[in-house]
């Protein structure tokens, strides 16, 4: 209950036998939508509402919430602890991982594999999903997420994240690939944390998208926001312009057009950082393909997939290529794709330009 406390002081003056009484007037206001709400709360409120609801998924949320609170403490002293650099070996894609990379896997493995309902891990990491339990034994879900995304900025301070896609897991699909390979408008539910100034937990289902942060000094994620929408428009785009000369030529027509017309450039590096700030503020988020990457830079399943149905759950659009990103039906596990994405308004000026 939010108790709000105020004063009425008609004589400001200390009481002694020369001076009128200082006459104290406290009273109690009930304000419900300012009262604290947990993430695990807000969750358990929203299976509420499904009579059948099993509490499964508010288990799986609750595990992510525990690896991103260790994941954020050791992104905090990273430099201190001595896990900054690389790790000394490559991933499933050839790229160099950060020692943060393995830690940061390790915690979200940790913590979803002991969910009685979690059926597959499968991690931008590793080279094949985990079958952890089948369908008959009650694995009801998958579990797919991009560690720590931005990793490689870590050495100069740059705000990283983890992204989490959950997908209903089918009993009559044996092969954890096949299973985890779905169009992201099939996702339950998916979501990001960023681990910047703030640590800060976004979280979409049906219900919309809600933003949490995370406050250290009673170690909960507590509700800032809910039913966000992303802005409709707002002349500013993210692209790493270093590549423009090897964009699609529709893309370098867009970025000419906006560069006369008033727009601004924010580009930090990371996709999580530069998608929170879209989300917030508006904009348009682009990784378009390249000469060097004809298919796209960013793998579907565990970054284009879940921002999308981020985005998209707050009113804004996403696509890649031709096609909104959530109707793309993967055929491999690490696919990846070009992603344009955020306010509706930017979206559809950009496509313009790509017809």
């Amino acid at each position: 209950m939010a108790v709000l406390w105020s004063a009425s002081v008609k004589t400001l003056a200390r009481h002694d036998s020369r001076t009128p009484d200082v006459e104290i007037r406290m009273t109690t206001r009930h304000d419900f939508s300012e009262n604290l709400m947990s993430l695990q709360s807000h969750i358990l409120l929203e299976e509420a509402k499904h009579p059948r609801a099993s509490g499964d998924f508010t288990w799986i949320v609750s595990a992510i919430s525990l690896a991103a609170k260790s994941i954020a403490n050791q992104v905090r002293r990273a430099r201190l602890s001595g896990s900054i650099g690389q790790f000394g070996e490559t991933n499933v894609q050839g790229e160099e991982q950060q020692k943060l990379d393995v830690i940061a896997n390790e915690a979200i493995m940790r913590c979803l594999g002991t969910r009685a309902s979690v059926a597959v891990l499968a991690s931008e990491e590793d080279d094949e999903p985990t079958i952890l339990r089948k369908g008959s034994e009650g694995g009801k879900y998958c579990v797919l997420f991009d560690p720590l995304d931005g990793s490689s900025n870590l050495d100069t301070g740059v705000g990283v994240g983890t992204i989490f896609s959950i997908l209903r897991n089918d009993p009559n699909i044996p092969d954890a690939q096949t299973t985890v390979c779905q169009p992201g408008s099939k996702q339950v539910a998916a979501g990001y944390i960023l681990y910047g100034s703030s640590t800060i937990f976004v979280l979409t289902t049906d219900s919309g998208v809600a933003l949490f942060e995370l406050d250290p000094y009673i170690g909960s994620f507590l509700l800032v926001k809910d039913n966000l929408r992303i802005p409709t428009a707002n002349k500013v785009y993210s692209v790493n312009e270093a590549y423009a000369s090897s964009f699609p030529q529709g893309y370098q027509n867009y970025l000419a057009w906006a560069h006369q017309n008033g727009y601004s450039s924010r580009y930090i590096g990371s996709m999580v950082a530069d998608v929170h700030r879209i989300l917030l503020t508006g904009g348009v988020f682009m990784y378009p393909p390249t000469k060097k990457n004809p298919e796209g830079k960013l793998r579907y399943l565990y970054e284009a997939s879940p921002m999308a149905f981020i985005i998209e759950r707050a009113g804004g659009l996403a696509y890649s290529g031709a096609i909104p990103t959530l109707e793309h039906l993967p055929q491999r596990v690490h696919e990846r794709v070009p992603v344009l994405m955020g306010s509706r308004d930017e979206v559809t000026k950009v496509r313009e330009f790509l017809r």
